[in-house]
């Protein structure tokens, strides 16, 4: 299992969380908006960690942990129907550092690009690292 740590103000970032819970349903990730500070602190991390991009965490070993691109990768890897494109894509001569730099492009510009929410999206599958969530989670707007 993994959390998928996540701006929950950003619209795209959103988006791409409800594409996963869509498609994932709970099996492989569980998310925290990085502006949850409580959901944050077992994994010693702030608000301010998130800023330098997405990050996901291996909740078997909370030690490993991915940021930014690599973060977008690993998601992509840990989906089935995404592998072989992730894996094609790191085969790629210069991919990989033309992939950094769109990254870094879009999250330091997310919000003029794709627009800013309101309010906070709360996921459906939020991350459980006290065992007391739900093990059936209601989707949330």
């Amino acid at each position: 299992m993994y959390c998928i740590i996540y701006d929950g103000h950003c619209n795209l970032c959103v988006n791409l969380v409800r594409v996963l819970e869509t498609v994932d349903q709970g099996q492989r990730f569980q998310y925290v908006p990085m502006q949850d500070n409580a959901a944050l602190a077992p994994f010693g991390l702030t608000p301010a960690d998130g800023e330098a991009g997405m990050i996901v965490i291996d909740l078997a070993q909370p030690s490993r942990r991915w940021q930014g691109s690599d973060a977008a990768e690993e998601i992509g890897r840990q989906m089935p129907i995404l592998q072989g494109l992730v894996a094609a894509y790191r085969a790629l001569p210069g991919a990989k550092s033309t992939g950094d730099q769109v990254y870094a492009y879009i999250r330091d510009h997310r919000y003029q690009l794709f627009g800013q929410r309101a309010d906070l999206y709360q996921p459906a599958y939020p991350a459980c690292v006290d065992q007391t969530c739900s093990p059936f989670p209601t989707p949330r707007d």
